[in-house]
């Protein structure tokens, strides 16, 4: 969303919680990042912004069903029906990944153009896809899957801060990189990475190769951005802040 040009910043809320402002000049207007959740549920939703001393105003937000595709993959029967310790390992994962995407920075780190990871990556799988693992139900696909040969560099989608460099259950050796205001990307199934854990990285820096570790059926990466607690596609992203 976008404010009128002005010296104090705005306030607004999206679902409970605030949103980052920022603005890229002095006398420019003030923007924010409003994510829409994959399971937001259709219909109309209100973007409250506190401007000064006056009364609050709504922004309405027309929320519109996805169509989504469906894959019916096979994989080896211990990620699809997961032993004691597996689920236990994995229940761990997830509550650390939560906490990562809880600890937000008010920074914007990041400027510019969002990009691709992948250089002419192929897309094996999109966001939302439904998925049938071993002929079982599994929840909806929250990243893009970009098909290349393992060893393929990864690149940042954009300038961040490395948060979790992890071997995971499901992901694999996974990366996330915090771009400040609420936005994160994640990058998942790595044969290598190439960061450490707190360093700062630039936008297109190689982070890690393409492998094929955790839950998967051949080599690819898996990306994911979240914006705020809204699991995003990231080609909207970048088409949202083209050249």
């Amino acid at each position: 969303m976008e404010t009128e040009a002005g010296a104090r910043e705005p306030a607004a809320t999206w679902q409970g919680k605030a949103l980052f402002f920022w603005r890229d000049d002095a006398q420019g207007p003030w923007r924010a990042l409003v994510g829409i959740d994959l399971d937001q549920r259709p219909g109309d939703a209100r973007i409250v912004v506190q401007r000064g001393l006056g009364a609050a105003c709504g922004v309405v937000v027309s929320v519109k069903a996805g169509t989504f595709e469906e894959d019916r993959l096979t994989v080896p029967q211990r990620f699809v029906e997961l032993s004691p310790a597996d689920q236990a390992r994995a229940a761990r994962e997830a509550s650390q990944l939560a906490a990562v995407f809880r600890a937000r920075t008010a920074e914007r780190l990041w400027q510019g153009t969002f990009q691709v990871p992948i250089e002419d990556g192929r897309r094996s799988s999109s966001f939302g896809r439904r998925r049938i693992l071993n002929g079982q139900p599994r929840s909806p696909h929250t990243g893009v899957d970009l098909g290349a040969p393992s060893g393929t560099p990864i690149h940042a989608m954009q300038r961040g801060r490395v948060v979790l460099d992890a071997d995971l259950f499901f992901s694999g050796r996974t990366i996330v990189l915090d771009h400040g205001l609420g936005v994160f990307s994640l990058y998942g199934h790595l044969s290598e990475s190439r960061v450490q854990p707190d360093r700062v990285v630039d936008a297109g820096e190689v982070i890690g190769l393409v492998g094929a570790t955790g839950r998967v059926t051949a080599p690819h990466l898996h990306w994911a951005v979240r914006i705020g607690d809204a699991r995003v596609d990231g080609l909207d992203l970048v088409h949202l802040t083209p050249p």
